[in-house]
């Protein structure tokens, strides 16, 4: 299993960060308003929309492309984890449980990447020969 490792972690850098690259975009067009509307009744600063922009988008192409892979997966994790708690505790409401599940497990699969790192195929490994 050792010498598909960095296949098998490259596919994973191309997986993950599907959903973070997509909703961060989004947030860029029509809907940037009404997310900073939501942010801002569920007690989140609106002006805080464009770092998580950042992260999901920005991220989102870092981890794909393998680059800081480490920290920008460490930041990824506490960005899941921290939405799972402010967003997605009311457990009462519809479908919050399965989101924060979601946004949990997701964050263990960043917190998995920020300690294994990128992989062979990665900007990391490239810029860094003594990775």
């Amino acid at each position: 299993m050792k010498k598909f490792e960095d296949s098998a972690l490259l596919l994973a850098r191309i997986l993950m960060p599907i959903l973070f690259i997509v909703a961060g975009y989004g947030k860029l067009g029509d809907s940037y308003t009404g997310t900073q509307q939501y942010m801002e009744a569920m007690g989140i600063p609106g002006f805080l929309l464009p770092l998580t922009i950042l992260l999901e988008l920005g991220g989102g192409l870092a981890i794909l492309f393998g680059f800081l892979t480490r920290t920008t997966a460490l930041f990824t994790f506490g960005f899941c984890v921290l939405t799972s708690l402010l967003f997605h505790s009311n457990f009462a409401e519809g479908m919050n449980q399965t989101m924060f599940l979601k946004n949990m497990t997701i964050g263990g699969g960043y917190l998995l990447l920020a300690i294994t790192g990128p992989g062979k195929f990665s900007l990391d490994r490239l810029m860094n020969k003594n990775w």
